[in-house]
C-alpha cells in the first residue's frame, strides 16, 4: 500500500473516551493522532474475536500504535516496514498502512523523588541517566521535575544536558511528606507547553520509593492524563524495607504507584535489596535499569491505518495485521501473536 498524498496534519487535542477500565489500559498506548475529522471512529484490536465492550472512542485521520516486535527467540528486530506487513482488509476499510520506528526521538522528563532517603542514590545515578536520554536523536530534549509534598521543575526541556545534569543533586528533605501523584501529574503536564509531534514519544522516567503520603491527586487520574496526552510512564522502584514475621522485607509502595507504568505503555522495575539499602552509595546502580528502558524504546515501532471512505458507513468492520513466520507483535496488554485483529466502527456520513 502506498501513503496518501496528503500529509499528516494536527490542529486540535484529542478527546476520547472509553467503555471499561481494561480500553484504558488499552488507550494508554494510543500516540500522536491526528484529529482532523469531525467524526467520532471506534478502534479496538484483539488476538481473537472483538469483544463489544473493549472499543476504544477516538476523533483521528490516522490511528497509531506502539507495537513491540520480536523473532522467535525473543530478540528486537529492526528496519521493518509496510513491505513486512499482510493487510487482511475484505471491506478495504484501510487506505494505507503506516510503519516506523517508534522511539528515533523522545521528549523526557525525569522525575525525582527528593526523599531523604533516597537522596544520594539518585545523585550517584546522573550519569547514567543522561546517557540514556543522548543515545536518542539530537532532535531529543530532556528536563527534570523533583518532587517532595510539592513537585517543582528545576531543569526545563532542553537538549543541553548541564542544567538537568546538576538537578540531580539536590539537600535531603526533612520532615516533609512526598506526594509521588502529585509529582508524577506534574511531570506529565510539563509537555503541555511543547508543540505536538507524532514522530516524537513522550516518556517520564519516575524514581521514588513508593510511599506516598501527601498526594491531592490519585493514581487513576494520574493514568487518565497520561493516556490523554499520550506520556508512557517508566517507574523505578527503589524500595524501602520494613520488619515482617522476623524478617526485613520490601515496604508495599501506594496504592496505583505500579500502574503508573503498566497502564500508561512504561514498564516498572524494582530495583535494590537489603544489601543495597544498607550501603546505597557502593550497591545501586541504574545503569542496567537504563539500558532496559532503551531497549524497550528501540523495539517499539508504529504502527497506523489510515481509515479510507468505506470504513464511514456506521457499521463495524474488522480487519487483521500479520508478520511473517517466525516474528511476532504484541499490542497493548495482549501479549505477543504473529497476527492481531482489529475492527473500526465510524458513524455513517
Amino acid at each position: 500500500m502506498h501513503q496518501p498524498a496528503e500529509p499528516y496534519k494536527r490542529n486540535l487535542p484529542l478527546r476520547c473516551s472509553v467503555t471499561r477500565a481494561l480500553s484504558a489500559q488499552i488507550l494508554a498506548l494510543l500516540l500522536s493522532f491526528s484529529t482532523l475529522a469531525l467524526y467520532h471512529p471506534f478502534l479496538a484490536f484483539s488476538q481473537t474475536a472483538q469483544s463489544s465492550d473493549d472499543v476504544v472512542r477516538v476523533t483521528t485521520d490516522l490511528l497509531l500504535f506502539p507495537i513491540r516486535i520480536r523473532d522467535k527467540h525473543g530478540k528486537t528486530i529492526a528496519g521493518l516496514t509496510e513491505r513486512d506487513m499482510t493487510i487482511n482488509d475484505k471491506d478495504h476499510v484501510i487506505s494505507a498502512l503506516h510503519v516506523s520506528a517508534g522511539a528515533e526521538r523522545v521528549a523526557l522528563v525525569f522525575a525525582l523523588d527528593q526523599s531523604g532517603s533516597l537522596r544520594e542514590i539518585i545523585s550517584n545515578q546522573q550519569e547514567a541517566a543522561l546517557a540514556l536520554f543522548q543515545r536518542f536523536n539530537e532532535r531529543s530534549r530532556v528536563a527534570v521535575v523533583r518532587f517532595s509534598e510539592s513537585p517543582s521543575l528545576v531543569s526545563p526541556f532542553g537538549r543541553d544536558t548541564t542544567t538537568a545534569r546538576s538537578a540531580f543533586k539536590f539537600p535531603p528533605g526533612i520532615n516533609q511528606r512526598t506526594a509521588i501523584f502529585d509529582g508524577a501529574d506534574y511531570a506529565i503536564r510539563t509537555f503541555d507547553n511543547l508543540q505536538p509531534d507524532r514522530a516524537e514519544r513522550r516518556i517520564v522516567i519516575l524514581i521514588s520509593d513508593g510511599l506516598d503520603n501527601a498526594s491531592t491527586i490519585k493514581a487513576d487520574r494520574v493514568i487518565d492524563n497520561a493516556v490523554d496526552k499520550h506520556v508512557s510512564i517508566y517507574v523505578i522502584h527503589l524500595p524501602l524495607f520494613e520488619p515482617r514475621e522476623g524478617h526485613l522485607a520490601v515496604r508495599p509502595p501506594a496504592k496505583g504507584f505500579r500502574d503508573l507504568a503498566e497502564k500508561t505503555g512504561g514498564k516498572y522495575f524494582l530495583v535494590g535489596n537489603l544489601d543495597s539499602t544498607l550501603s546505597p552509595s557502593t550497591n545501586i546502580d541504574l545503569t542496567p535499569v537504563f539500558q532496559a528502558i532503551e531497549e524497550d524504546l528501540r523495539s517499539q515501532y508504529l504502527l497506523g491505518f489510515y481509515l479510507a471512505a468505506e470504513a464511514r458507513d456506521g457499521r463495524r468492520h474488522s480487519f487483521s495485521v500479520s508478520l511473517p513466520p517466525g516474528v511476532e507483535y504484541s499490542v497493548g496488554k495482549l501479549g505477543y501473536s504473529r497476527q492481531h485483529n482489529f475492527s473500526v466502527n465510524l458513524p455513517a456520513q
